[in-house]
């Protein structure tokens, strides 16, 4: 997988295999990327300028890679951080800090959409104005907007098998 524009632009990102792994697709000043994975979406972002990024990522052995790529991309250390925990018992954690943008990726199938959304709003994971970028099967009945009014809606598309919806939150919502 390779990241495809930006400063690390061209750069190849070694990625775990395995059931429940797929890559996900790819100027932000903080970014939290859930079920993290290879990380490819927040080293895009690292690359077009975010300053730091947090990678949250429950398996070892893909943590450990997203580690080591950041190392081999030569990323200053204060601008990134691998968190290897449920991405669920972290968001349900009061945050320390807000986030601009947050990409949520989880493995299909297992219902991890509304309780990661719901955390992450009630637990002040988003800052005012962040978006929300989430890939998620097709076929995934939501809407959050309706769970949550701190989300407004921007964009609701489908790809083949993944449904891609993109949200912001609202001025002090």
């Amino acid at each position: 997988m390779r990241i495809i524009a930006g400063e690390y632009g061209g750069r190849v990102l070694k990625t775990a295999e395995g059931p429940g792994y797929r890559p996900a697709m790819g100027k932000v000043l903080r970014v939290l990327d859930l079920y993290a994975g290879s990380g490819s979406l927040a080293f895009e972002a690292l690359s077009r300028g975010a300053a730091e990024a947090w990678f949250v990522e429950a398996a070892p052995k893909a943590a450990e890679l997203i580690r080591r790529n950041a190392q081999t991309l030569g990323i200053a250390p204060e601008r990134w951080q691998v968190v290897q925990e449920d991405c669920n018992k972290l968001l349900a954690r009061r945050a320390r800090t807000t986030f601009d943008v947050v990409f949520i990726d989880p493995p299909y199938g297992e219902g991890q959409l509304s309780p990661t959304l719901r955390n992450a709003v009630r637990n002040g994971w988003l800052a005012d104005g962040a978006i929300v970028a989430v890939e998620v099967e097709a076929r995934l009945p939501l809407d959050p907007e309706r769970e949550n009014a701190a989300l407004v809606p921007i964009v609701d598309r489908t790809y083949g098998q993944t449904r891609i919806v993109l949200w912001t939150t609202r001025e002090n919502g």
